[in-house]
């Protein structure tokens, strides 16, 4: 299995979304603080579920369209 530049780019732009998505999801519970937010707890969890994307990513690569992120296939 080897991935191409185009999947590291791809799949390295889900897992920053991801990252994004879960740390403002997080953030928005905890009526974020700046100065009071609990800082480790919000960077692990999003950093665990960028991860997680880029697991996903690559089990992906033998699923969908081959050498895509991608789990579906293009019509």
């Amino acid at each position: 299995m080897t991935l191409s530049r185009s999947f590291w780019r791809a799949a390295g732009e889900r897992a920053i979304r991801t990252f994004a998505q879960a740390f403002l999801a997080l953030a928005g519970f905890t009526a974020f603080d700046v100065l009071h937010a609990d800082w480790p707890t919000l960077l692990g969890v999003s950093t665990g579920a960028a991860v997680l994307s880029l697991m996903t990513s690559i089990v992906a690569s033998e699923i969908g369209d081959k050498g895509t992120p991608s789990l579906v296939e293009e019509p």
